[in-house]
């Protein structure tokens, strides 16, 4: 039987992220770190998806500030215990019109969002724009802020 040692467990999802998204280590690489943060964009969208607690916890820094395009905004034990427990969760998210650019340990990553959305027994068609600001720590990208706003 196999450890689950922390750093194996991110490097396979990274390689999954990288997988889903159609590019192998190697494309990724060259590609350069933008490729890098859109794998974690993506990973971050299969946690939520999944209201994956883990997940969203590796994926997301502790002082992150998580804005909604209603005006609420939640830090990350808020963001993750909604989606963990259920209390909000997306049955379906679709990412548009990305842009990622890095400089230095930091990367912009900009998109509409399309899905749905359930929070207190009521679905709603979500369309948004969103802008997030990713940190490479230790050689892996997470999330330190989210905006998002109606368009």
């Amino acid at each position: 039987m196999f450890a689950r040692h922390p750093s194996m467990i991110r490097a396979a999802r990274l390689a999954l992220a990288l997988a889903a998204a159609g590019l192998t280590p190697l494309a990724a690489r060259a590609g350069g770190p933008e490729v890098e943060v859109e794998a974690a964009v993506d990973a971050l969208t299969r946690a939520i998806l999944e209201a994956d607690r883990s997940a969203l916890n590796d994926l997301v820094l502790d002082g992150l500030s998580y804005g909604h395009s209603s005006g609420a905004v939640q830090d990350k034990a808020a963001f993750v215990e909604a989606l963990a427990s259920g209390r909000s969760r997306f049955p379906s998210i679709s990412l548009s019109n990305r842009t990622a650019s890095v400089v230095g340990d930091a990367a912009i990553v900009r998109h509409v969002f399309d899905g749905e959305t359930v929070a207190n027994g009521k679905s709603a068609p979500v369309h948004i724009g969103v802008l997030q600001v990713w940190h490479r720590e230790a050689g892996r990208w997470r999330l330190l802020a989210r905006q998002a706003f109606k368009l």
